[in-house]
C-alpha cells in the first residue's frame, strides 16, 4: 500500500527537523551554546529549507510550487482532529517536529489524503508497522508486498497504538510529505478502506521543572549533544533551524530531537515516542545519543584510518613515478611496456623458424595488443602472462636421441635387474627408431603391484634414451584443468600439465610418466579419464589443445609411459589407447640379486657406513625376503634393509667406532658379556691415549701425537646373520604359507592373486552330520564369484562321485562345511573351482591329495577347465611354499612358456583342460 521515499529516512545524513509557524529564534542557553560551538549565530532561511527536507522531497515540492519548510498557519485547529487515515511506516516512527516523505500506491488512501487538504483538514496518523513474529525478519521489498495485502482489520494489528498526528505538507504524485505535529493513541477503527481511526491526543505527564534530577538529566543530554555536533558537522545547520522555528528547546522537545537525530532503530525510537514521562523520555534519549556519540568516534577512527591507508598508498605511486623517470632520463630503464614486448620479441626472433605460423600469428597480435593497453590495466597482466607463456615453450626444440641399442641395455639392466619384458619393448622401440632415422611417441602402461620398480624404470628409460623426464601423478585428480589448462577469463588461471611440462624440460620430445593412472578421480566439475583420451591418443594428441594456450601443440613425439596397479579401474577408453606390459613382480632370486647388488650398497652409502664395517650374509638376506618381505615389490625390503642399517650406526656410534679404537671383531666373541667387555677395555684404552697425546700435545711433542693417529685401529665390524636378524628386525612378519607337511583328507592348496602377487590358498571341506539331502555351507569371507565356484563344484563332485563310485552316497547324503582360512581377508575370483572340487572328493573318498600338488583353475558344470589371469604371480607363490607340481588350464600354457627359465627350474607343470586329468594327478598315486 505505501513506500517510503528512502530506507534512511533518519540515517546521519538524511534528517530533517521539521518547521514551526510563527516562531523566532530564542536566546536560550542552549542555543547561544550551540551556535557558540557551530560557529554561527544567523542562519537564512533557505539554508533551512535544504537541511529540513531530503533531495527528493525538496525537488517535489519546488516542482509544485508548495513551501515544503514551513506549517501554513491557516490550517484548522490541531485539537479538532479526532479522525484521521492511519498511515504505516516501514523502518522508524515520526517524530513530532521531522519531516518523513513517504510514497502512497493505493488510491483510495492517496484520493482520501487529498480530500483532506482540499477540505482545510490536511492531517493523517502516522504508525510504525509492527515486526512480523511468524515470518521473522524479511526484507524491504517482502515486507511491501506485504503491506500491499493488508487491510482493514490485519493492518490496524500490525500497526503501533500510539503513533504521530502528521500534517500533509506536500502531495506530488504518489509522494506525500509529512511532518510531525504530536502523539495519538488509537481508540478504535472507523472505517477499513481505507483504514480510517479515532484517536486521542496524548499529553506529558506533568512534571517539576525546578527538579534537579530533571534539571541534570537535561544538561547531560545537551552536553552530550554538542559532543555529537563535534564529530558530525551535518548537524550543526539542523539545530540553528530547528530552535529558528520550533523556539526554545525544553525537556521535551530536546527529547524529541536527540531522539530523532540518532541512529537509534525502530523499536528504540518508538520507545521514545510512547514515553509519556518527560524524565524518563530525557533519560531514553540520553541512552541514544550517548550511543552516537561511540559510534560517531568510531567512525572517525576508521574515516582517519582509511585517509592514512590512501595517502600512503597515493605517496607509493608518486614516489614510483618519480623514481621511473629519473630511470628513464639516466637511461638505466625503459617502459615497462616496451621491456616486456623486447623481451617476447628477443624470444621468437631466436626460435622464429621453428615457430609454427599459426602460434606465430597469435604472438603478434597479443603483442599489438599489449603495446595499447596501459600497464595499470588488468588485462595488462593477463596478456603478458599469455604472452610469456607462448614465447617460452619449446617450439620445434627436439633433444639428440640416443639409438644405441647396446648402451641402451646396458642402462636398463644397471638401474633394474630382471623386468626382461619393459627392457624388450624399449629396445624395440629404440631399434625402430634407429632404422627410420626418427622416433615416434608413444604410449606405454607399466602395470604391476607396488613396489616392483614401475616409476624408477621410467627415469632409466629417459637416460637410455638421452630423453629429458617429466613425472605427474594424476591419483585421485578430479580437475580436468590440471590436463587441458584453465580458460584465461578466470583469475589465476594456469595452463595444464602438459604445457607446463614443455616449459620445464626445454624439447618437444621428453619422456611424460603418469604415475597412478588407475587411481583417477571424478566429480562434477569433469571427467580427468576423458581429458587424458586426447592426451594420449597417438591419432590427436599431434593438435592437442590446451585451454589457457588455445594454440595447438605438437605432442606426438612425447614417449608417455604411464603406471597403473591394476588396470580393471581404468576407462575402458583410455587402456585402448595404450600398450600395457605387466610386471608380475619378483621371485626370491630376483629379490636376491636387487639387495644385494643395489639396496644395500646403496643403503650403506646413504648411512654413511663403510663397506668393510657391517658383513649381511645371504642367509640373512634370504630369511628377511622370505620371513619379512614376502611382496611382490621390493619397498617394503628397501625399508627394512634400511631400519638395520639404522641399528647398526646408532651401534657403531656407541661403540666409539668413529674416533680410534682397538680393533674389535664382532664375530670373535663368544658371547655377547665378551663383546661388551671387549668394548668397555676399547673406550678406557682409547681414553687413557687421549690422555696422553693431551699431555705430550701441551710439551710441544708433534711426533708422538703423529704416530699415534696412524695407529688408530680399524672400526668394528658387524656381522648380520639369520640368528641375530630378529635382534634388528624384530620377528618373523610371515610364516610358512605351507602348513602340512602330509596334506589331510579334504585339504588342497590353491594358487590366488592379489595386489601384492601371489599366494596359496588352502580349501578345507569337513564333514557335518548325516541329512537326507546333501548341503554345503561356506565360510572364509568369500565373494559372490568364489560362494558360485563352490556351489558348482559340490553339483560337479557328486556326478564325478557318481560316476567313479556309484555305491558312495557320501556327498548326496551329507551336510559338510567348506573353509578358505584367512577368513579376516576378502577373497574372490573364479579360479578356485578346480581346487575346491578336488577339496569335496578327498573328503568323500578319504583320500589325501598327494603332498606337493597345487591347482588353480575354473571348472564349468561339464567339467571343461577354464583359463585363469596371475600365472606369474601364481608360479611366485608356488616356488615360495616348495610346491613341486602345479596343475594350470591348458589355455594358459602360453603364459607360462614365457616366464624365464630359472622361474620355471625344478617345477612338474601339467596343463590340463578336463577335470578328469586333474583326478589322475592329484588321486594317482601310491598312497
Amino acid at each position: 500500500m505505501l513506500k517510503l521515499l528512502t530506507s534512511t529516512a533518519y540515517s546521519a545524513h538524511h534528517f530533517n527537523p521539521a518547521t514551526r509557524v510563527g516562531s523566532n529564534p530564542v536566546n536560550t542557553p542552549l542555543f547561544k551554546a550551540l551556535s557558540q560551538l557551530t560557529g554561527r549565530n544567523r542562519i537564512s532561511h533557505e539554508l533551512g529549507r535544504r537541511a529540513f527536507s531530503s533531495d527528493r522531497g525538496e525537488a517535489a515540492a519546488a516542482d509544485s510550487g508548495t513551501e515544503s519548510s514551513a506549517i501554513v498557519s491557516t490550517n484548522p485547529s490541531v485539537e479538532d482532529c479526532l479522525t484521521v487515515i492511519a498511515l504505516p511506516l516501514l523502518h522508524k516512527p515520526l517524530i513530532p517536529g521531522f519531516y518523513m516523505p513517504i510514497y502512497v500506491k493505493d488510491p483510495k488512501v492517496l484520493a482520501a489524503l487529498q480530500e483532506s487538504r482540499r477540505q482545510q483538514a490536511p492531517y493523517a496518523g502516522a504508525f510504525l508497522l509492527k515486526d512480523d513474529v511468524s515470518t521473522g525478519s524479511s526484507s524491504i521489498s517482502e515486507t511491501e508486498n506485504i503491506l500491499d495485502k493488508l487491510k482493514g482489520k490485519e493492518l490496524l494489528n500490525r500497526i503501533h497504538e500510539v503513533g504521530t498526528l502528521a500534517q500533509i505538507s506536500s502531495i506530488q504524485g504518489e509522494q506525500v510529505i509529512l511532518i510531525g505535529r504530536r502523539r495519538l493513541q488509537i481508540t478504535e477503527m472507523v472505517s477499513e478502506d481505507p483504514l480510517t481511526v479515532k484517536v486521542d491526543h496524548l499529553k506529558n505527564k506533568p512534571y517539576d521543572k525546578d527538579d534537579d534530577i530533571i534539571k541534570a538529566t537535561y544538561f547531560e543530554v545537551i552536553s552530550t549533544l554538542r559532543d555529537v555536533l563535534k564529530t558530525t558537522s551535518l548537524w550543526r545547520d539542523q539545530v540553528q533551524t530547528y530552535t529558528q522555528h520550533i523556539g526554545d528547546f525544553n525537556y521535551q522537545k530536546i527529547a524529541d530531537f536527540g531522539a530523532g537525530i540518532s541512529s537509534a532503530n525502530k523499536h528504540e525510537n518508538q520507545g521514545v515516542l510512547e514515553e509519556m514521562d518527560v524524565h524518563k523520555r530525557l533519560e531514553l534519549t540520553l541512552e541514544l545519543m550517548k550511543k552516537q556519540v561511540e559510534i560517531n568516534k568510531i567512525q572517525e577512527s576508521i574515516a582517519k584510518t582509511v585517509e592514512g591507508k590512501f595517502s600512503g598508498e597515493r605517496r607509493h605511486i608518486l614516489l614510483k613515478e618519480q623514481l621511473k623517470a629519473i630511470k628513464k632520463e639516466l637511461g638505466w630503464e625503459t617502459d615497462d611496456k616496451s621491456t616486456f614486448s623486447e623481451k617476447f620479441r628477443e624470444r621468437i626472433n631466436a626460435n622464429k623458424d621453428k615457430i609454427p605460423k599459426h602460434v606465430l600469428k597469435v604472438i603478434e597480435e597479443e603483442l599489438k595488443k599489449l603495446e595499447l593497453l596501459d600497464t595499470e590495466s588488468g588485462n595488462f597482466d593477463v596478456t603478458n602472462n599469455y604472452l610469456d607463456w607462448l614465447t617460452v615453450l619449446p617450439w620445434g626444440n627436439f633433444s639428440d636421441e640416443n639409438f644405441d641399442v647396446l648402451r641402451a641395455e646396458k642402462v636398463l639392466d644397471e638401474d633394474h635387474y630382471g623386468l626382461s619384458d619393459v627392457k624388450e619393448r624399449i629396445l624395440e622401440f629404440i631399434a625402430v627408431g634407429r632404422l627410420r632415422g626418427t622416433s615416434e611417441g608413444k604410449i606405454i602402461c607399466l602395470s604391476g603391484p607396488p613396489g616392483v620398480g614401475k616409476t624408477s624404470i621410467g627415469r632409466s628409460i629417459a637416460r637410455a634414451l638421452d630423453r629429458k623426464f617429466f613425472r605427474f601423478s594424476v591419483g585421485g585428480l578430479t580437475d580436468v584443468a590440471e590436463i587441458k589448462g584453465h580458460r584465461r577469463t578466470y583469475i589465476g588461471a594456469m595452463p595444464g600439465k602438459m604445457v607446463q611440462c614443455l616449459k620445464n624440460v626445454g624439447t618437444e620430445n621428453p619422456l611424460v610418466l603418469i604415475d597412478e593412472i588407475d587411481k583417477l578421480g571424478r566429480c562434477h566439475t569433469g571427467d580427468p579419464a576423458s581429458a587424458l583420451l586426447e592426451l594420449l591418443d597417438p591419432e590427436q594428441n599431434a593438435n592437442f589443445l590446451d585451454h589457457y594456450l588455445d594454440v595447438p601443440i605438437d605432442l606426438s613425439k612425447v614417449l608417455f609411459v604411464c603406471t597403473a596397479n591394476v588396470v580393471d579401474t581404468i576407462p575402458s577408453p583410455l587402456l585402448d589407447r595404450m600398450e600395457v606390459i605387466t610386471l608380475a613382480g619378483y621371485i626370491t632370486d630376483e629379490k636376491m640379486h636387487i639387495a644385494r647388488d643395489h639396496l644395500v650398497k646403496s643403503t650403506c652409502k646413504d648411512c654413511g657406513i663403510k663397506p668393510e664395517q657391517v658383513d649381511v650374509s645371504g642367509a640373512a638376506l634370504l630369511s628377511l625376503i622370505e620371513n619379512y618381505c614376502r611382496e611382490a615389490g621390493v619397498r617394503n625390503l628397501q625399508k627394512q634393509i634400511e631400519k638395520i642399517y639404522r641399528k647398526i650406526a646408532l651401534k657403531l656410534v656407541r661403540q666409539g667406532a668413529s674416533t680410534p679404537a682397538v680393533s674389535v671383531d664382532v664375530t670373535d666373541c663368544e658371547d655377547t658379556k665378551s663383546l661388551a667387555k671387549t668394548n668397555s677395555e676399547s673406550t678406557e684404552t682409547s681414553a687413557e691415549r687421549s690422555t696422553e697425546l693431551t699431555d705430550e700435545s701441551a710439551n710441544g711433542d708433534s711426533s708422538t701425537h703423529s704416530k699415534t693417529e696412524q695407529s688408530g685401529a680399524v672400526a668394528a665390524k658387524v656381522l648380520i646373520d639369520e640368528s641375530n636378524l630378529a635382534e634388528y628386525v624384530g620377528k618373523p612378519v610371515f610364516h610358512a604359507e605351507k602348513l602340512y607337511e602330509q596334506t589331510p583328507v579334504g585339504v588342497v592348496m590353491g594358487l590366488a592373486w592379489t595386489s601384492l602377487g601371489g599366494s596359496t590358498l588352502y580349501i578345507e571341506t569337513t564333514f557335518v552330520e548325516e541329512v537326507e539331502r546333501g548341503r554345503l555351507r561356506i565360510t572364509g569371507q568369500l565373494g559372490d564369484v568364489m560362494k558360485e565356484s563352490a556351489k558348482i563344484a559340490h553339483t560337479v563332485a557328486r556326478s564325478i562321485m557318481l560316476e567313479k563310485e556309484p555305491e558312495n552316497l557320501f556327498l548326496a547324503n551329507s551336510k559338510l562345511h567348506l573353509h578358505v582360512p584367512a577368513g579376516a581377508t576378502p577373497k574372490d575370483g573364479p579360479s578356485a573351482g578346480c581346487t575346491m572340487i578336488t577339496s569335496l572328493l578327498s573328503l568323500a573318498m578319504k583320500k589325501p591329495v598327494r603332498k606337493d600338488l597345487a591347482m588353480t583353475g575354473e571348472v564349468t558344470l561339464t567339467g571343461r577347465i577354464l583359463p585363469i589371469g596371475g600365472v606369474k604371480e601364481k608360479t611366485i607363490a608356488a616356488r615360495r611354499s616348495q610346491v613341486k607340481m602345479i596343475i594350470f588350464p591348458e589355455g594358459n600354457r602360453r603364459d607360462f612358456d614365457e616366464l624365464a627359465e630359472n622361474m620355471k627350474e625344478g617345477l612338474d607343470v601339467h596343463f590340463v583342460d578336463e577335470y578328469e586329468q586333474i583326478f589322475e594327478l592329484a588321486f594317482g598315486y601310491d598312497h
